[in-house]
């Protein structure tokens, strides 16, 4: 039996990735190698701002005029530009003590190195014409700032919202006002890379969804998390879709029943009214009219079941012709019968 039971393992593990259908991705030239601009950036001297910034540019010519225009929002800096110096320079010194307690949990990014590395290597297998960003660069901006920025020559991975979901000022009033904690909880390094790749989908096919009826628009955005999918085929979905386990272990226990819910409330099934919408699509601690342990954003769950059930119905389908389709299609052809 001992002997055995090895070869029964190998079997299960063989087993579980081929019905997933994961493809070797390996042999697909991807090179990741994270530049600190975060480390650079609060090296500068701020008794000597200009021509410490002006070093800077220069050495991250790709993301410097992204980060003090974009992320900073003070402009693109230049010789006459004081005021937008002197506003880099403030960020720069009150940011510091946080730039200290963040790199407390950075100083290794190998790991970071080997996800993204991976899930890259997936994107350029089913877009082989998709220009991956020329290089991958950690920043820290303002607390407001995105937590992923795709440049046109660089992803950026926005630290200062992946300083773990008890950080001081996440948990703080200003940063519970900012952030309350069903959005904070998810401050950790753990969801970087699932949300650099939520970043990508939206990159390669731009959200157009907007102004369209629910239905359409739930289809269109479990579009992205079909991707992500695709892109890491082994990451928990509590990941990718930001739920908690509870909450996604309750959608998959009761699919039936939320579907059931949408087909009852047919009339905002088919809504086209932004306020209506946002109580199923977007950021929000629970879905009013469900149980409290229902998710927010159920609807962009809900829409990812249907995409998939319209691939399992098309198994020839590519993953581009699948952005390409109509959501309206999408629902008519899926025949989306959940028990």
């Amino acid at each position: 039996m001992n002997k055995l039971f090895p070869f029964l393992l190998f079997v299960f593990i063989v087993g579980c990735k081929s019905k997933k259908n994961i493809p070797d991705v390996s042999g697909i030239p991807v090179t990741v190698k994270i530049e600190r601009f975060d480390q650079a950036f609060f090296a500068t001297d701020s008794n000597n701002i200009v021509d410490g910034l002006r070093k800077l540019n220069q050495q991250y010519p790709y993301f410097f005029t992204d980060f003090t225009a974009n992320i900073l929002g003070v402009g693109v800096l230049s010789d006459t530009s004081k005021s937008a110096f002197e506003a880099t320079r403030q960020f720069l010194t009150t940011y510091f003590p946080v730039k200290d307690s963040i790199e407390q949990k950075f100083q290794n990014t190998e790991w970071l190195e080997k996800q993204l590395k991976t899930a890259l290597q997936f994107v350029k297998f089913y877009f082989p014409k998709y220009q991956l960003p020329q290089k991958v660069v950690t920043y820290i901006g303002p607390f407001d700032a995105p937590g992923v920025a795709i440049t046109p020559y660089a992803l950026g991975i926005g630290l200062q919202v992946y300083a773990g979901k008890n950080f001081s000022f996440y948990t703080s009033m200003q940063g519970q006002e900012m952030y309350p904690a069903y959005i904070s909880r998810r401050f950790e390094p753990v969801y970087i890379t699932a949300n650099c790749m939520n970043a990508i989908t939206e990159d390669l096919y731009p959200d157009k969804s907007t102004g369209k009826p629910l239905i359409e628009q739930m289809i269109e955005k479990g579009k992205y998390w079909y991707l992500t999918d695709l892109f890491l085929p082994e990451t928990a979905d509590s990941l990718k879709t930001g739920y908690t386990q509870k909450q996604l272990d309750w959608c998959k226990a009761n699919e039936g029943l939320i579907w059931n819910y949408f087909l009852q409330n047919n009339t905002e099934l088919y809504t086209i009214d932004p306020d209506i919408i946002k109580n199923y699509i977007g950021e929000n601690p629970t879905t009013t009219g469900m149980p409290d342990v229902a998710p927010g954003n159920i609807g962009q769950w809900v829409g990812w079941q249907i995409v998939k059930k319209y691939v399992e119905n098309n198994p020839s389908i590519t993953p581009d012709q699948l952005m390409q389709t109509d959501a309206k299609k999408i629902f008519e052809e899926a025949k989306y019968k959940p028990r």
